[in-house]
């Protein structure tokens, strides 16, 4: 077993999911959810081993951590592994390794029907953080990106789905009128645009979008994707741009259910910390080497940190993977997740 400051390295030096996610105090999350002081409810503590992507899911978490990791926190032993890549937690998951992990919304329903069930997802925590950013003054509307390439990482997952969504209710097709040339991991793509001799494009999340106008403050945000889902949103099922959710191993929520509730006692406490207090946030963001504290203040007001649990999260989350399942099955592990995915709910 790692220690807890040993399962805090920080691995790689990419994302969010996308990636993308962690949770904040909005959008029904005060919902029937037991309060961050578990110990009365807990009496044997438990480890809960947690994974978070760089970007908004370790950001909102920072408060969390730092409680952790100075021993503040007696009603279970939190542990906290910082990563790269949606890559690198799909085998932590699988081989029961981690007991809680922040992935892309749609690696959720993969993994649920991968593992037959073997996971839950217990809140969203991040809601559209991505941007179509250039190095130029080109691109005012979706349109403006037909003959067009445009840098991105997040491949087989939220941010390729979500932008093909946009770009098809648009009349643009990928390969076609529009390429995509794909990165590894977010860091590439914003190297790609701050040193491009001309006009590039790129899909950037949150922090990586303030990283990339540091470097260079020509850099402009073209596009909000979420505004742009939302613009295309016809008929009365109406769905939103969800990046990433929290998810459990079934296993674990059901041989410790209180762990679980107390853990998302402390997740939105710690979410509400972020989006309340941005000065101090970034500092522990900076601390954990997550990104740099200057960034990260620029940033968060606009990674929409969110903790959307219950009824809310499940109303939330089927409507936009019914979207991504219309337009491709295997985005979301060739069928819907059951209702039992739904944790709380």
């Amino acid at each position: 077993m790692l220690s807890r400051r040993g399962f805090l390295g920080v691995a790689g030096s990419g994302v969010a999911a996308l990636a993308l996610s962690a949770c904040a105090g909005t959008q029904g999350e005060k919902d029937a959810r037991p309060s961050s002081d578990a110990d009365a409810n807990q009496a044997e503590p438990v480890t809960v081993r947690t994974s978070a992507l760089k970007g908004p899911t370790a950001m909102g978490l920072v408060e969390f951590m730092s409680l952790a990791d100075a021993g503040e926190l007696s009603d279970n032993d939190y542990q906290f592994h910082i990563v790269a890549s949606p890559d690198e937690v799909t085998p932590l998951i699988s081989k029961g390794e981690v007991d809680i992990a922040a992935v892309p919304a749609n690696l959720a329903s993969v993994l649920y029907n991968k593992t037959e069930g073997g996971v839950r997802v217990i809140a969203i925590n991040t809601l559209g953080v991505l941007y179509i950013c250039e190095l130029g003054d080109s691109v005012h509307n979706v349109a403006d990106l037909k003959g067009k390439t445009i840098y991105a990482s997040g491949k087989g997952s939220t941010p390729e789905y979500g932008l093909a969504y946009v770009l098809e209710k648009n009349g643009l097709v990928v390969g076609t009128d529009v390429q995509i040339e794909w990165k590894s991991e977010h860091a590439e793509c914003v190297q790609a645009l701050v040193t491009s001799s001309g006009p590039a494009v790129a899909m950037l999340p949150q922090p990586f979008v303030t990283t990339a106008q540091a470097q260079n403050d020509k850099i402009r945000v073209a596009l909000d994707l979420t505004e742009e889902w939302d613009r295309v949103q016809t008929g009365d099922e109406k769905s939103s741009m969800i990046t990433g959710v929290a998810i459990v191993r079934s296993a674990f929520a059901d041989e410790n259910p209180e762990a679980v509730d107390a853990f998302i006692g402390h997740y939105v406490d710690s979410v509400d910390f972020v989006n309340d207090n941005v000065a101090d946030a970034a500092e522990l963001v900076g601390s954990y080497d997550i990104v740099p504290a200057a960034v990260a203040e620029k940033a968060i007001p606009a990674c929409n940190i969110v903790c959307v649990t219950g009824e809310d999260m499940a109303e939330q989350l089927s409507g936009y993977l019914a979207v991504l399942a219309d337009q491709k099955p295997k985005a979301v592990g060739g069928s819907l997740p059951g209702e039992d995915f739904y944790y709380g709910a």
